[in-house]
């Protein structure tokens, strides 16, 4: 009995060291491993996941609705923070990655850990998060015709937007304004669809330059210092009719391929991991559910391996009034190809509506596999699976020196001189740092709010100097000028004021407040009063610079004779030292406008090449000076 007892105790032994043989390799799993190829560990998930961790991973919600329960219950896939959707009032970089790590920590513990994509509109920099750079927009960017400049602000916009535990950033709009009444017309580069196409390479600098002979149309990220980048608005979105926000872009088929979808091809090259849909039509048709643009051509004929985003509740705006028809908003946003939706708040009905549409068999399957497979790819591809959690080494990178310096150069290199004295007199520019007493005039000469324009801090900007952390252009003279020079500002100065002082020369900087999308769309392009009223006081008294602060030209015509010297200053951002750096000759003017400056609003639309051509100055104008040093 005692060596039958013996023997049956060493096969108990042997049986149980084999079970646990057989669960550790039950416990590896093909797709945790990074050593598989791609396409391994994507299907070997994708085979592993329920239609709820599905449609989970193509819902992307606002991060107030984003609690550790709902992440978890749903399977969220992804979360974004909006426009001025932030931790806390002026919440530090430390803050965000808490906020991130908590989220992450939730989706990791699902039954398949799968992590969450975290997407932020970082568009002129990390523009929702305080203390970050803020550069200029991209309209001004467009004006410095310097693809390589531009690279530069992406890598470093990732640095920063990593900087806060985030990995993706709804960035760049390559949209092609065709016409400046549109409220979005500062997100693009240019009227000029060949100055957009070399502007992409902000995508290169987001995500790192995709390696040579690498597969066209994959997404890339090269690593933890990078972002994934967002190509939109997918596509038109820059050519609606009378430049109405989410409007009608009435053009043929020809006139779509050769003026708004090129950046789109660019981008693709690049590598850019996700396109995000416009809210417009193209000839009537929503692009949200135009399945021949984004499965046929986008997908298809462009081959295309990203996900395809919508805008933020894009698919309601299907249906006119929005959300009237959310079931077959779904259905048709889905069919068209769309991977993930931005919903952002009403999760539950988007989750169930879509489980219904599968589970009826209106929408199939392969469908669903499909956008989940683009999603994971893009999730393996930039190592999430790997190193989900925020890099706490990098939380000082947000607002560094070096990139204000940078953004100093991009505020240099984007001013555009218009005009440079007067008939028969000298050149106005560069100002002499060293003189008797200058009056520097305008609601923007110090308002930072004003200086960065809308996408700041907010969805729709800010006013004044509290909430961001920068240098106005009034703070910029102050301390270039030479310290015997008597600086006085005020903003609206009357006709007496003006005569009882002997004002050396004047700096006038006037422009529009800051605005974002539809609040911006504007049929008279006037520059807000008191502009025009204190143009016409001051420069009938002193020789006098206007500083145009704006997001697209404005009427300037009835005052441009007035006027000695006549600046483009786009929307500078919060180096305003870069414009008077400018100014005083410590550099030269190089920038070229990026869009046609109209003479008045009755010419509209009208861009380069059109038959109708007269503009007050011409696409690719500005008067070129040299530093007073050279």
């Amino acid at each position: 009995m005692g060596t039958l007892r013996i023997l049956v105790l060493l096969l108990l032994a042997i049986l149980q060291c084999f079970s646990s043989v057989k669960g550790e390799a039950r416990e590896y799993v093909k797709y945790k491993d990074p050593k598989q190829p791609l396409h391994t560990r994507i299907n070997d998930l994708l085979e592993r996941m329920t239609l709820a961790e599905k449609i989970g991973q193509m819902a992307q919600i606002e991060r107030v609705s984003a609690t550790p329960d709902v992440i978890k219950n749903y399977f969220i896939g992804s979360v974004l923070s909006g426009g001025g959707s932030v931790p806390g009032p002026q919440a530090s970089a430390a803050t965000w990655c808490s906020m991130v790590s908590e989220m992450q920590r939730a989706a990791l513990s699902t039954r398949l850990g799968i992590p969450i994509l975290f997407g932020i509109d970082a568009v002129h920099g990390h523009n929702n998060v305080y203390g970050a750079t803020i550069f200029p927009h991209n309209v001004g960017l467009g004006a410095t015709r310097d693809p390589e400049l531009v690279r530069k602000i992406g890598a470093a916009t990732a640095l920063e937007v990593r900087a806060t535990g985030i990995p993706y950033v709804f960035a760049p709009t390559v949209a092609v304004c065709r016409d400046p009444r549109w409220g979005r017309c500062y997100e693009s580069y240019s009227e000029d669809t060949q100055v957009v196409e070399e502007m992409t390479s902000l995508i290169d600098g987001l995500q790192g330059t995709l390696p040579a002979n690498s597969q066209k149309g994959v997404p890339f990220v090269a690593g933890g210092k990078n972002v994934a980048a967002c190509a939109k608005h997918y596509v038109g979105d820059g050519g609606t009719n009378k430049g109405i926000n989410e409007n009608n872009t009435i053009v043929d088929f020809h006139g779509l391929l050769s003026i708004h979808m090129p950046p789109y091809y660019h981008a693709i090259i690049r590598g850019v991991s996700t396109i995000m849909v416009s809210y417009s039509s193209w000839n009537g048709e929503k692009m949200h559910a135009n399945q021949f643009l984004i499965t046929n051509f986008l997908k298809n004929k462009l081959r295309f391996r990203g996900f395809v985003i919508s805008d933020w509740e894009g698919i309601d705006r299907i249906t006119s009034p929005p959300h009237s028809d959310y079931s077959y908003s779904i259905m048709a946003s889905i069919t068209a190809g769309i991977d993930m939706v931005m919903i952002p708040y009403n999760y539950t009905e988007f989750i169930n509506g879509l489980t219904h549409h599968v589970q009826t068999y209106d929408i199939p399957t392969s469908r669903i596999d499909d956008a989940v497979r683009r999603i994971l790819r893009v999730k393996f591809m930039m190592g999430l699976f790997e190193n989900p959690y925020p890099d706490l080494s990098l939380v000082d990178h947000l607002g560094s020196q070096e990139h204000r310096e940078l953004a100093r150069e991009a505020v240099r290199k984007s001013l555009v001189l218009l005009k440079n004295g007067k008939v028969k007199e000298g050149p106005v520019l560069p100002l002499p740092k060293k003189t008797e007493s200058i009056l520097v005039a305008g609601s923007h000469a110090h308002n930072l709010g004003y200086q960065c324009g809308g996408w700041t801090v907010t969805w729709q900007g800010i006013s004044g100097n509290d909430n961001i952390t920068g240098t106005t252009i009034f703070e910029a003279i102050e301390t270039t000028v030479d310290p015997s020079t008597n600086i006085v500002f005020s903003e609206n100065p009357d006709a007496s004021f003006l005569e009882q002082n002997n004002f050396s020369y004047a700096i006038v900087v006037v422009g529009e407040p800051p605005y974002a999308e539809t609040y911006g769309d504007n049929l008279n392009l006037t520059v807000p009063e008191p502009g025009l009223d204190l143009i016409r006081n001051v420069c009938a008294t002193v020789k006098c610079v206007v500083i145009m602060i704006s997001g697209r030209p404005l009427v300037v015509e009835p005052v441009i004779d007035k006027i000695d010297a006549f600046v483009a200053a786009w929307l500078p951002g919060s180096e305003g030292q870069g414009v008077a750096d400018v100014l005083f000759g410590d550099y030269g003017f190089t920038g070229k406008l990026p869009r046609t400056w109209f003479k008045s609003v009755e010419q509209l639309p009208m861009n380069f090449g059109d038959a109708h051509y007269d503009p007050l100055f011409p696409l690719g104008f500005g008067i070129s000076t040299s530093p007073v040093n050279a």
